[in-house]
């Protein structure tokens, strides 16, 4: 049975609404990242300057917040590649299937 336009826009429409979401829960970690570490900073800086260690919760968040952000955005950048490779298999397809001008 054919989909559709109505069933294709409840369909897409459900694609970004749960993209917009996690785009959003993206933004939350990193506000909280920021928050965070920024007291971390100052708690450090205000009771020990002669030893840092703020970088320490600093790095190791950060790399999870970096993990996060690529789960994020990289299915954007995989999405619009993987079409752009798509695009260009499916002209070379079609341009071996046209008849020669030569014959």
């Amino acid at each position: 049975m054919a989909e559709t336009a109505s069933e294709r826009d409840d369909e897409l429409r459900q694609q970004a609404r749960q993209r917009a979401r996690a785009k959003m829960g993206f933004y939350q970690h990193l506000l909280v990242y920021v928050v965070v570490n920024g007291f971390l900073l100052a708690l450090n800086l205000l009771t020990g300057p002669g030893s840092l260690w703020f970088y320490w919760p600093l790095l190791g968040w950060g790399i999870g917040l970096l993990a996060h952000a690529g789960g994020v955005f990289a299915s954007d950048f995989g999405a619009g590649l993987s079409r752009r490779m798509e695009d260009k298999e499916l002209e070379k397809l079609r341009k071996r299937q046209e008849p020669s001008d030569l014959a």
